[in-house]
């Protein structure tokens, strides 16, 4: 790989932990983007949004979605919904998010090793 790959998520999410341990494995280089510290690059989630959709970028499975009132839930229902609470509740962000090179449609969401090493072939 010529540039590093960038993967954004939270330190302490156990898919991004085992993610991270996979690519330091694997000896892949990456950047690391923590979305606690760094905050959600508006220019990033909204290349996301187009790669990959929002109903597979919003994680409707995590603590952070479950906390949400139902009226709140319920007002996510097209990517300009989901778009601003994902701006507002980066925890929400089904995580890791990799992008894989400058090729803003070169997006995975989620840790799924079989298909990253065919990626890294």
């Amino acid at each position: 790989m010529t540039a590093p790959l960038t993967l954004y998520g939270i330190p302490n999410c156990d898919t991004v932990k085992k993610a991270r341990a996979w690519l330091t494995d694997q000896g892949v280089a990456y950047v690391f983007h923590d979305f606690k510290k760094q905050g959600v690059p508006p220019a990033a989630l909204a290349r996301w949004l187009q790669a990959v959709g929002w109903e597979k970028l919003l994680n409707r499975q995590g603590t952070t979605w479950r906390k949400l009132d139902a009226a709140t839930q319920a007002g996510v229902h097209d990517a300009p919904s989901a778009a601003a609470l994902l701006a507002a509740q980066p925890s929400a962000i089904k995580r890791p998010v990799v992008e894989w090179s400058a090729d803003p449609d070169d997006v995975t969401v989620g840790f799924a090793p079989d298909t990253w090493r065919q990626r890294l072939r």
